[in-house]
């Protein structure tokens, strides 16, 4: 849970900003969007296999110099 407490003389840009940040910081937003649909175990081992596949590419590409 994100939480911000304004100043006495804060403005609400400054109080938005900070909150947008803190909640960027927290994680909730990727969270939320992954919980917004129902998936199936099915979709879900699927997503998984694909992540795990897209890392390892990632972790063996080789740079050419």
């Amino acid at each position: 849970m994100a939480q911000i407490i304004p100043g006495e003389n804060e403005e609400m840009e400054s109080v938005l900003r900070r909150f947008k940040r803190k909640v960027s910081h927290a994680g909730i937003f990727p969270d939320m969007k992954k919980h917004r649909y129902f998936e199936t175990p099915i979709e879900k081992r699927k997503r998984k296999e694909l992540a795990k596949h897209k890392q390892r590419k990632r972790k063996f590409r080789f740079k050419y110099d």
